[in-house]
């Protein structure tokens, strides 16, 4: 019997086509169609980089503001969604968890989801999901913690409106900037694990809501969406030990244990990304007052790219930026999922436009030629 040779993980292997994002990984590049994440980060919001990601181009100012009040207008909860979250907080789920029960749900209150593969209709259920996700987040939180939901406003940015629903204050202009950023530099970044699952759930002409519950449950696993959760982890245990931060990873090291925050499977380089969260986290600390995290984060990253050559990538500087404009730890990751949701749905209309059954082989490795024996002779 001859075996096909195997690629564990699909590492470097090429499975499609696709005009969403670049990735040099030994330059460090990171492209949205054709534009740079630096210029994007810098001159675009959230919601003009979804309508890039989901149509092809930028929008003029009347089409952004069309589309921007067709998210807002879709951001309120369905009576129904709004009591399994409050079920689920009872039961002490996880916010990811949560997020994806939701989502899933939501399709029963979806008028559109008998046509999956009409592109208009798949855009508008985009938007549809889009729009709620941070919604679900802020109101599981709350009702978790004992406080009353808060309904969310139209006359907010995407942005600005989940922090306003998170902490019931809105944010002022460096939080609304530095998360609308975070939003945007998380937004696609080629087939990765949760992208390369709506992908394989839509190739079987499946809907878009179970596209996004196959993705949000891969981006759950910690080798894919958990990283920036450990660093502010990290960080707060080194805060708590009085240690310094490069004694406290030399020991974490010696003692057989990983770093989160670095290191990445395409990039050779930092990420570029980390780069501009970095420079966020830095504006934060100094707006607070308050700039040891930005400073533990510093140190380390020196001291492992100097002695071990290891580079940060977007979940090192995220999880202090986020820390510091009071986002509780384990909101990173479903944070991370309403923003990939954009390129989650820009690949579910190239995978619906040209496809093609994924369906790849294994190499079988049991038992051939067993004999059967009757049930009562086993």
């Amino acid at each position: 019997m001859t075996d096909a040779p195997i690629t564990r993980g699909l590492e470097g292997v090429v499975v499609t086509e696709s005009e969403l994002s670049y990735i040099d990984g030994t330059k460090g590049i990171l492209i949205y169609r054709g534009y740079p994440i630096e210029e994007l980060a810098e001159k675009s919001s959230f919601e003009e980089v979804l309508y890039l990601l989901w149509y092809g181009e930028l929008p003029d100012e009347k089409t952004l503001a069309e589309f921007s009040d067709n998210l807002s207008s879709n951001r309120e909860l369905p009576v129904g969604a709004l009591k399994v979250i409050v079920e689920l907080a009872d039961q002490g789920e996880t916010p990811m968890a949560a997020l994806r029960t939701i989502v899933s749900m939501l399709s029963g209150y979806e008028s559109n989801t008998k046509h999956p593969i009409d592109p208009t209709l798949v855009l508008q259920q985009g938007v549809y999901i889009t729009a709620k996700m941070p919604t679900i987040l802020a109101a599981f939180d709350r009702v978790r913690n004992g406080e009353e939901i808060i309904p969310p406003r139209k006359n907010l940015s995407h942005a600005a409106n989940f922090l306003y629903m998170l902490t019931g204050e809105e944010p002022d202009e460096t939080k609304t900037n530095t998360f609308d950023t975070a939003l945007i530099l998380h937004c696609d970044h080629g087939i990765n694990a949760s992208t390369f699952a709506a992908r394989v759930t839509v190739s079987t002409l499946s809907d878009l809501h179970s596209a996004i519950t196959s993705a949000i449950g891969t981006l759950a696993g910690p080798l894919h969406g958990g990283a920036n959760q450990r660093v502010m982890m990290m960080l707060l245990e080194i805060d708590a030990s009085n240690h310094d931060p490069i004694t406290w990873v030399k020991e974490h090291i010696e003692n057989g244990n990983k770093i989160p925050g670095f290191g990445h499977r395409v990039y050779k380089t930092k990420d570029p990304r980390a780069t501009i969260l970095g420079d966020m986290s830095e504006e934060l600390g100094a707006a607070a007052g308050d700039r040891r995290w930005h400073e533990y984060s510093i140190s380390i990253e020196n001291y492992l790219g100097q002695e071990k050559g290891l580079s940060a990538n977007v979940d090192f500087y995220s999880a202090s930026a986020y820390y510091q404009m009071g986002i509780p730890i384990d909101l990173y990751t479903p944070i991370f999922a309403i923003s990939r949701i954009g390129g989650w749905v820009g690949h579910v209309i190239e995978q619906y436009s040209e496809n093609r059954l994924i369906r790849p082989r294994a190499n079988y490795t049991g038992p051939l030629e067993l004999k059967y024996l009757p049930i009562n002779k086993r």
